[in-house]
């Protein structure tokens, strides 16, 4: 359902823009089709791709996201927007840093399981996870993407307290990356920018308070109930990236507050789902890549909404199922598979009772005739 409302969602905040830029409304919604079915591809194979194998893949794959990250900080980086974050290949583009996010949540719970108590310890378990950590989070910033990097360090904290790891570590942790961000704010002018325009957007309506009122305007617009389906005026070139992180503005103006909440049901009952998988994983590994997962997407949703909100800063996240992106969608989707796949091995599950086997008539076998005494030979 999520994936069928992004579709729909895509389409009717993108077809103003997909007009303007390429001369034809559908450009967006056939490309998010294609990704859509090369993503329900991912969600099957890894459905029924045993997750303990990912446990002995987990090295293979996140060297294959820190190759993918360095490579998007080379030469062969396309810069869009002021960040470089895609990796083009003739009319293909991918952004390494989507499918980084499922290659960290498998390492960091393989890693975290083997570990056992020794997470506890602090030269054995916050060290290297704080290393680790570190040069993931140090790759995605240079991009720079500030807000993958927080998905990702959020994302990686809930896996950390999951496997044990003591309060006062997670203190440290969350407080050094809250000194980094910092200081990473203060050295760009665009992270400025956007704190400029969650702090005082009035203060520049035409420029950097630009977008945020627009958002606010698509919000406001759309009252209880919403304008009608396809009726949004916002979309017309007034939200930038009304079909990638502004989309959620876009549905509130169409659809209202009922239609938003009924959206924000969808995410819920779904969270409510990898919870509940979660807690019937019958190992550490099963029980760290569903929460993992979970609060992958949970953190990306509420992050998104933050913004367009104006509770948070602006961060660029796009909202799960619904923005348009193919690296995105694709990640999503393989991540759901492989949280369908430790479903299948819950600790409650039981194999289908076979039928008990139907009677068959056998003749007892009978103990020899023993002679009379009269008929036996003299000893």
């Amino acid at each position: 359902m999520l994936v069928i409302t992004g579709l729909l969602a895509v389409y009717t905040s993108s077809f103003a823009v997909a007009y303007n830029d390429f001369g034809d409304a559908n450009y967006f919604v056939f490309r998010q089709a294609i990704f859509a079915g090369a993503g329900m591809c991912a969600l099957v194979f890894f459905m029924y791709f045993d997750y303990n194998r990912l446990r002995r893949w987990s090295v293979v794959g996140l060297m294959a996201a820190l190759i993918g990250l360095l490579l998007v900080l080379s030469p062969l980086g396309v810069e869009r927007n002021g960040a470089q974050r895609w990796i083009e290949f003739g009319p293909v583009s991918l952004q390494p840093s989507e499918f980084a996010k499922l290659a960290v949540v498998v390492y960091i719970s393989a890693w975290l399981a083997s570990r056992g108590e020794q997470v506890r310890d602090f030269s054995l378990g916050f060290v290297p996870f704080v290393l680790l950590l570190s040069v993931i989070g140090g790759l995605i910033i240079s991009e720079p993407d500030m807000g993958t990097t927080i998905i990702v360090v959020l994302t990686a904290c809930t896996l950390f307290f999951v496997a044990g790891a003591p309060l006062y570590h997670l203190g440290l942790l969350l407080g050094a990356g809250a000194t980094v961000s910092y200081f990473m704010i203060q050295t760009k002018d665009y992270q400025l920018d956007r704190i400029e325009s969650f702090l005082r957007p009035e203060s520049d309506p035409q420029g950097v308070g630009f977008q945020i009122i627009q958002l606010l305007v698509a919000l406001g617009s759309g009252g209880p109930f919403g304008i009608g389906w396809a009726e949004s005026r916002q979309k017309h070139l007034y939200v930038p990236g009304s079909h990638t992180d502004g989309v959620f503005a876009i549905l509130g103006e169409e659809l209202g507050f009922v239609g938003l909440m009924a959206i924000m049901g969808l995410f819920v009952f779904f969270i409510y789902r990898g919870l509940k998988v979660t807690m019937r994983s019958k190992d550490n590994f099963a029980m760290l890549l569903a929460i993992g997962i979970t609060s992958w997407i949970g953190y990306q949703t509420l992050i998104n909404i933050a913004g367009i909100t104006r509770t948070t800063p602006l961060t660029g996240v796009p909202m799960p199922f619904l923005s348009y992106g193919g690296s995105a969608l694709i990640a999503l989707l393989a991540a759901v598979g492989v949280l369908l796949n430790v479903s299948r091995y819950t600790s409650d599950a039981r194999p289908a009772e076979r039928p008990a086997p139907k009677a068959t008539f056998r003749p007892t076998q009978r103990e020899p005739r023993r002679k009379p005494a009269f008929e036996r030979e003299p000893s």
